[in-house]
C-alpha cells in the first residue's frame, strides 16, 4: 500500500447527512469520523501515513485510476485500469431508508464499496486497519468467518467504547497482522469481468446484507440524490441552466453543501477536516469541524439560491435561536449540535498532513471577541424573515438586544474575521459589521411596525459610518484597508462594502477598493489573498477561495461583468477533476491547501453564479419579489439597499 501523502485533488467524497468521508483515487479511505463527522476519527491517514488507520482497496498491479461521481449524485466511482483488466468500485453512504432490511436506526453510520469486474481480471489488496479516537486508542481485530460454503465473513474492531463491523461477501478471505502502530486485516480478491464483491463498514450496528440487498441501498442511495437535485433545480428557476459551462460546477457545490449540513440541528460545518495546512510546513493547522456564526448570511443565501428550502429553513432557526440567547455569550462559533464549550488541543503524536504540525481537535477561537457576529445575525434574520412567517416578538427582542450591545462595543478592537489571536485592532470589517447591525435593525423596525431605541440606533449607526470613512479610508491608495491607523495594510473584505449597501457600488471610494484590490490582492488568473501588508499576520502565500467570489460581486454591482465572468471562469479551473474546492489555493502551483472540501468557497460560487446570471438577465423564472426591491433584475436574491 502506497504510504505517501496525497494531494488534496486525488481525493473525493461521499457522504450522507451528518458524515463524510474521503476517499483517495488509490482507493484508500484517509478520512472518517463516527458516528458524526464532527466526532473521534477512526480513519486518519490523511494526517498521518503510519498511524492514522486507513480502509484501503488498491490493485495489486500498477494501474491508473480515475474518479468521477454517479451522475447528479454524492456516489464515487474509481476506475482503475491494469495491465490484465479494468474494474470499478463505487463508494456510498448509505441514506435512511425506511423499508426492510434497514430498520437500524444507525443504518446511515456506514460506508459500502462495491467492487466490480468490467474486463479481463483485476486482482485487489485490501487492507482494514481502523485506528480508534485519532489513533490515541489501543485497536483489537477479531475475524469471523461464515458457514462452511457460506462467502459472507466479517471482522470486528475495538477500541475505545467503539465497534466497527467489516462485512464482506465474495471470494476474500483476511489474515491478521500487526505492527508498533496496531493491527490491521489484510486479505486478496481477484474480480473478472462480471464478478462483484462488496464490503461495508458499519459503526456500532451490525446488520448483514446480501449482495441483492446491497445493491439495493446503492439504487436507493442514488435515487435519493437525483429527487432531491430535482427539487433543487425545480425551486431555483434556471439558475443551474444560465451557462451550460458552469452547470457542473453548481451542482457539485449543492451537492457539497448538502453533505456538510448537520440533518438532526441544521448547522453547516465549515469543512469536514481538521488540520489540512494553510501552508504546507507551517502551524496554521486548524480544525474546521464547526459552525462559525459569520458564515450565516452567505449560508442563507446561497441555501435559498440552489433550492435548498427546506435546509435555509432548518439553517435560519439554528441560528435564529443563537441570536436570541444574551448578546454577550453569543460565540463566533459553535459545535454542529450547539455546543458551546470548544477547547483545543493538540494531537502530537500524529504527523500532520505533509508534515505540517501540529495537529489540532477544537478550536479556540470560540472564545475569541468578534464584533462581526452580532451584524451577520441581524443580517440573516433581515434576510430571512419575509420568507417565513415574519419578524416574531422574541425575534425583535433579540435584534434589540444585540443592536444595543453593538452600541456599547463597536468602538472597540476586536480579532476580526480572520481571527488573528493575539492582535486585537480596529478591524474595517467589523466596524462595517456593527453598522449593518444597526441598519438593518432600523430597517425592521420600520418594515414590521415595531418600538425601539432608534433614535440611538441611528445616532451610533452615523457615528460608525462617519468613523469608517474617515479612519478605514485612505486618499494616497485610494482604497479602503484593513484596519485603522495603517497606511499599507490591505484586507479583501472591504470587497464587502457594496455588498452590504454601505456605499453604492459606483462610488469612486468603491470603485477605488476594487481597483486596488485588483492590483495589489489579485493574480493574473483572479485568486485574492486574504490580506496584504498586514501588520497582524505576515503575508500568505496561498490565495483564500471565496474572497475571488466576493470580487466577482463586488464587479458584477459595479456593472463590470466582463471582468467578473472572466475571474468566475477562471477560479473554476482550480477546482479538483470531481469539481472540490478547498479552502485555500497556491497561485504557483495550483495546489489546494486548507481545509477540504470548503463550505464557504462552494458557498462563494453559489452565490457568485446568481450575481452573474442575474447581471445577464437569466433568472426570468424565478419570482419578482425574490430579486431584490429596487434594485432590479440585476440584483441577486437576497440584496437590500440600505442606507447612503
Amino acid at each position: 500500500m502506497d504510504t505517501e501523502f496525497k494531494p488534496l485533488d486525488d481525493y473525493g467524497v461521499i457522504g450522507n447527512d451528518e458524515r463524510v468521508a474521503l476517499v483517495g483515487a488509490d482507493g484508500s479511505i484517509d478520512w472518517l469520523c463516527f458516528p458524526h463527522l464532527e466526532d473521534s476519527s477512526v480513519f486518519a491517514a490523511i494526517l498521518d501515513t503510519e498511524k492514522g488507520g486507513r480502509f484501503a482497496v488498491e490493485p495489486q498491479a500498477e494501474y491508473d485510476s480515475s474518479q468521477a461521481y454517479v451522475d447528479r449524485t454524492n456516489v464515487l466511482e474509481t476506475t482503475v485500469e491494469t495491465e490484465s483488466g479494468t474494474a470499478t468500485m463505487t463508494d456510498l453512504m448509505p441514506v435512511r431508508m425506511a423499508d426492510e432490511p434497514y430498520p437500524h436506526e444507525r443504518f446511515q453510520h456506514a460506508v459500502y464499496r462495491k467492487l466490480e469486474g468490467a474486463s479481463g481480471s483485476v486482482s485487489f489488496d485490501v487492507c482494514f486497519e481502523p485506528r480508534f479516537d485519532y489513533a490515541r486508542a489501543e485497536t483489537s481485530l477479531e475475524i469471523e468467518t461464515g458457514e462452511e460454503g457460506d462467502d459472507e465473513g466479517k471482522i470486528v474492531a475495538s477500541g475505545d467504547g467503539e465497534r466497527l463491523h467489516l462485512h464482506h461477501h465474495g471470494d476474500l478471505e483476511f489474515e491478521l497482522e500487526s505492527d508498533d502502530d496496531g493491527p490491521r486485516a489484510t486479505g486478496t480478491v481477484t474480480l473478472e469481468e462480471g464478478d462483484t464483491c462488496w464490503l461495508s463498514v458499519q459503526h456500532d450496528h451490525s446488520v448483514r446484507l446480501s449482495p441483492e440487498e446491497c445493491e439495493t441501498v446503492l439504487e436507493g442511495t442514488v435515487d435519493y440524490w437525483r429527487e432531491w437535485l430535482d427539487e433543487c433545480e425545480a425551486s431555483a428557476g434556471s439558475l443551474f441552466e444560465f451557462d451550460e459551462a458552469y452547470t457542473d460546477a453548481l451542482i457539485r457545490s449543492a451537492l457539497v453543501l448538502k453533505l456538510l449540513i448537520h440533518e438532526e440541528t441544521g448547522s453547516i460545518c465549515a469543512a469536514p477536516t481538521t488540520s489540512i495546512p494553510e501552508v504546507v510546513g507551517e502551524d496554521l493547522n486548524w480544525d474546521y469541524r464547526y459552525n462559525w456564526i459569520r458564515d450565516a448570511k452567505f449560508s442563507i443565501q446561497a441555501l435559498y439560491n440552489v433550492g435548498q428550502e427546506r435546509e435555509a429553513r432548518q439553517y435560519f432557526e439554528w441560528f435564529r435561536n443563537i441570536g436570541h440567547t444574551e448578546p454577550e455569550e453569543i460565540q463566533p462559533l459553535y459545535g454542529l449540535h450547539g455546543e458551546t464549550d470548544i477547547g483545543e488541543e493538540t494531537l502530537d503524536h500524529l504527523s500532520g498532513y505533509r508534515d505540517s504540525e501540529p495537529v489540532r481537535i477544537g478550536n479556540a477561537a470560540a472564545t475569541q471577541e468578534q464584533h462581526d457576529i452580532y451584524g451577520t445575525i441581524v443580517q440573516g434574520v433581515y434576510e430571512t424573515v419575509r420568507y417565513e412567517n415574519g419578524l416574531t416578538d422574541e425575534d425583535w427582542d433579540s435584534i434589540c438586544a444585540l443592536a444595543n450591545r453593538v452600541c456599547e462595543i463597536w468602538d472597540e478592537p476586536d480579532a476580526g474575521i480572520w481571527e488573528f489571536r493575539d492582535d486585537h485592532r480596529h478591524y474595517v470589517h467589523s466596524k462595517l459589521l456593527c453598522w449593518v447591525a444597526l441598519d438593518r435593525g432600523i430597517q425592521l423596525a420600520t418594515d414590521y411596525d415595531y418600538e425601539g431605541p432608534l433614535e440611538r440606533w441611528e445616532r451610533e449607526r452615523e457615528a460608525i459610518r462617519e468613523d469608517i470613512l474617515e479612519h478605514g479610508y485612505d486618499e494616497d491608495l485610494e482604497s479602503f484597508v484593513q484596519h485603522y491607523d495603517t497606511d499599507d495594510a490591505l484586507d479583501a473584505t472591504v470587497l464587502l462594502i457594496p455588498i452590504y449597501d454601505f456605499l453604492p457600488a459606483d462610488d469612486h471610494r468603491v470603485q477605488g477598493t476594487i481597483d486596488t484590490v485588483l492590483e495589489e490582492m489579485t493574480t493574473d488568473d483572479g485568486l485574492v489573498f486574504r490580506f496584504v501588508d498586514s501588520e497582524a499576520r505576515p503575508d500568505e502565500p496561498t490565495a483564500f477561495g471565496l474572497c475571488s467570489f466576493w470580487l466577482v460581486d463586488a464587479l458584477v454591482l459595479s456593472g463590470r461583468v466582463d471582468e467578473a465572468e472572466e475571474i468566475f471562469t477562471n477560479v473554476l479551473e482550480y477546482a479538483t477533476p470531481l469539481g472540490l474546492l478547498s479552502e485555500m489555493i497556491d497561485p504557483d502551483t495550483g495546489e489546494l491547501l486548507g481545509n477540504f472540501p470548503q463550505a464557504f468557497s462552494h458557498i462563494g460560487l453559489l452565490n457568485s453564479a446568481l450575481y452573474l446570471a442575474s447581471a445577464n438577465e437569466e433568472v426570468g423564472d424565478l419570482p419578482p419579489e425574490e430579486l431584490g426591491e429596487g434594485d432590479g433584475a440585476n440584483a441577486p436574491l437576497f440584496r437590500r439597499h440600505g442606507s447612503e
